[in-house]
């Protein structure tokens, strides 16, 4: 059996308590070394095999499984954040279903929570944005036309966008574009929870700037719209006095 366990955003006790149970019975590891916290290798067993994917094909991962479902082991793929949202599982699960291998996936924190949680954020203020939309820009993966950082950006909705940091300059200007203002708050989170995070509140403008004034130049995440400072929304209806819901009457 493989299972599919997202490591969350990086610091190692916030991966899931399935998650870690899952890591202290497995035979096989197999972990995304560019980016899984190696603390969270602390929760294997003393004869686990450990691989660190980075340094391997898609081909090899799947040679890996194949062998330790021949032995009957139980297998890890250890991915970061939540498998889910940029995590080429898919590809890796289509495989294991040609070859007749079971696998089960075990969701993860991803980093946007991460850094919501650095930034004591809520995304979803009322009358501020009701939406997250999490994206990236376009690098040596393309990106479909109809999902440009200016589509998504006319929406004004709260922006998580992964895997950009060293496009920043041009990530202002499509933001701009898409119908931003160049004052919109944005934050810039390096390694969100992790030992060495720095969390860094800017403009949409100063993204750039302001990475280059830290050295940051990969491994960030950058959160984009009106929430991150928190002001001019309105209170939830679910908690006010006037409004019935099905556990309490309302107290006018």
């Amino acid at each position: 059996m493989v299972y599919f366990v997202g490591a969350g955003p990086g610091a190692p006790d916030l991966i899931t308590v399935r998650g870690m149970r899952l890591l202290q019975k497995a035979d096989v590891i197999i972990y995304a070394g560019s980016l899984v916290n190696p603390e969270l290798l602390s929760y294997a067993k003393e004869d686990c095999r450990i691989y660190n994917s980075a340094k391997m094909t898609l081909e090899e991962v799947l040679s890996v499984m194949e062998k330790a479902e021949k032995n009957n082991y139980i297998t890890v793929r250890l991915h970061t954040g939540e498998p889910s949202i940029y995590g080429a599982v898919r590809e890796q699960m289509d495989a294991l279903d040609q070859k007749n291998i079971a696998y089960e996936s075990c969701p993860g924190v991803s980093a946007c929570f991460g850094a919501a949680a650095s930034l004591n954020l809520e995304y979803t203020l009322p009358e501020v944005s009701q939406s997250l939309i999490i994206t990236r820009m376009a690098g040596r993966t393309t990106v479909p036309e109809r999902e440009s950082i200016e589509s998504f950006a006319a929406h004004h909705a709260s922006m998580a966008v992964y895997l950009s940091t060293g496009m920043l300059e041009e990530l202002s200007t499509r933001l701009v574009e898409g119908g931003y203002e160049a004052d919109t708050p944005a934050a810039l989170v390096y390694k969100a929870t992790w030992q060495e995070e720095q969390a860094f509140v800017c403009t949409v403008d100063t993204l750039a700037k302001t990475a280059k004034e830290h050295g940051i130049t990969k491994t960030a995440l950058v959160l984009v719209g009106y929430v991150i400072t928190h002001r001019h929304y309105a209170k939830s209806r679910l908690y006010a006095a006037d409004f019935d819901t099905e556990y309490r009457k309302s107290k006018r």
